[in-house]
């Protein structure tokens, strides 16, 4: 097996658990129904640990263009295998994503709210606020990053670091995920939005694209400071494009709190006229 199709099969297993448990805690009929935020991010969490264990000997099991941007910016990943890795993952979460829709067949047209049905599939705020929401999935993605590459400084025994990283995904989870539902992923969110767009579900309403850059743009400028950062603090490497990155996440915070302040222009003119 490549390293491609071990991303393409890794991404695949994890969108299939990941987003498996949110069918099943969210879907009517479903014998899981409203067990719970716990529920999710234990799921989400193994979903990460059992795809790491299937592909990690293969690929390193990236899964996660953030992580495969933040490696190639350390110098840890050939920035040439970087595109091919993107595309891989991202059509793993597609496939992923599909099999969850077939699953549950028979669950999307017992389910009313089409809001629950994308939340299957795709991440969204519990607060729409261009600047909160894109903020907290660069910190959730500037820990997860950070705190793997410090992880990976440790010696556990061999075979449980699967697992430690799953963990540290149910923290992140428990602790940050209730603002954004943590994609923490680009290739989690996008392609499993675009399965969404594409298929027949029942009664699905919009994909919600507007949204869409938060969880693709947040994780991709986090993730890569956060593997900038630990290679200047905890190695003493501080590159160039530390600095780069850094810049970008201020450009890009000040174009989310613009636009967060049109849209309450905008929704106060309305409501007045």
């Amino acid at each position: 097996m490549t390293p491609f199709f071990a991303e393409f099969i890794g991404t695949m297993i994890l969108i299939t658990l990941g987003a498996g448990v949110c069918a099943g805690v969210t879907l009517n009929k479903s014998l899981a129904q409203n067990s719970g935020w716990i529920v999710i991010g234990l799921g989400w969490g193994l979903a990460v640990a059992f795809a790491v264990y299937a592909v990690g000997g293969i690929s390193g099991a990236h899964l996660n263009p953030a992580v495969t941007l933040a490696l190639a910016f350390q110098g840890t990943f050939p920035w040439a295998e970087v595109p091919g890795y993107i595309i891989a993952q991202l059509l793993g979460a597609m496939v992923g994503a599909t099999l969850v829709y077939l699953h549950y067949l028979p669950h999307w047209k017992a389910t009313d709210d089409p809001g629950a049905k994308l939340g299957v599939f795709a991440t969204g705020p519990a607060i729409d606020h261009p600047f909160s929401n894109v903020l907290s999935e660069m910190i959730g993605t500037f820990i997860f990053v950070l705190a793997m590459q410090a992880m990976g400084a440790n010696a556990f025994t061999e075979g449980l670091n699967p697992l430690i990283v799953g963990f540290l995904v149910v923290s992140i989870g428990l602790s940050l995920g209730g603002t954004t539902g943590y994609a923490i992923n680009p290739a989690r969110d996008f392609g499993p939005r675009l399965a969404h767009f594409l298929l027949p579900i029942a009664g699905k309403g919009s994909s919600n694209w507007k949204y869409a850059w938060v969880p693709i743009v947040g994780p991709l400028l986090g993730g890569s400071f956060g593997g900038l950062f630990y290679s200047a603090v905890f190695k003493g490497v501080l590159t160039t494009a530390f600095w780069v990155v850094l810049v970008l996440i201020v450009v890009v915070l000040v174009i989310a709190l613009q636009a967060g302040r049109k849209r309450t222009v905008n929704a106060a003119g309305k409501s007045v006229a």
